[in-house]
């Protein structure tokens, strides 16, 4: 099997590889210079959504502004967890250190990775997510680290919304980290450095 999404791929100097997932609009080259700021020595795999929303690339459909269209979410998931698959053995990736980091959009597909398909990611870092579906079967995630970053003040995205999805992958297991910003919904500084803080130490 070949990965068959558009994307970019970084060869780095360590083990390690991050998986970046834009938001709404992004592209696969969007993302790189945060995985280079987050683990400059890290290999980056930066796929591009192929769901088209007005012309702009998501990973999956929506219904609304927070309303998914859940068939579409399920089947993007397995075709994105496919893809990291495929690039693992395409580009002789360590399948055991792969750490996921989304944006919105990217954060929500990356979440709905850990419950479906949870062997795929070894971490996650999600800025700005939600609980992107429950799952019929609650996933093991004992082995699984997450930061989650969120804004106090995002419009799209209520901090309770948040916590639901800490609450969701602790239950499941999870070690999560997450962190209220004094931000809306766009990345900041803080964001980044508190993740990669975090990063370093794993």
């Amino acid at each position: 099997m070949t990965p068959d999404l558009i994307h970019e791929f970084v060869p780095g100097s360590s083990n390690r590889t991050l998986l970046l997932l834009h938001g709404t609009g992004g592209n696969e080259r969007d993302l790189i210079p945060l995985g280079r700021e987050l683990d400059p020595n890290a290999t980056l795999l930066s796929p591009r959504g192929k769901v088209l929303e007005n012309g702009m690339p998501r990973f999956f459909r929506r219904l609304a502004e927070g309303v998914f269209d859940l068939e579409d979410l399920q089947k993007r998931t397995h075709e994105l967890a496919d893809f990291v698959a495929a690039a693992a053995d395409r580009y002789d990736i360590d399948n055991k250190n792969i750490i996921a980091v989304g944006y919105s959009n990217g954060a929500n597909i990356a979440a709905s990775i850990l419950l479906l398909r949870p062997e795929i990611f070894d971490g996650a870092i999600l800025f700005r997510a939600m609980v992107p579906l429950e799952p019929h079967k609650p996933p093991e995630l004992a082995n699984i680290r997450v930061w989650i970053g969120a804004g106090n003040h995002d419009p799209i995205i209520l901090p309770s919304e948040t916590q639901r999805l800490v609450e969701l992958l602790r239950t499941a297991g999870a070690d999560v980290t997450v962190r209220f910003l004094s931000a809306g919904h766009a990345l900041t500084p803080a964001d980044i450095s508190l993740a990669r803080d975090w990063l370093s130490g794993l």
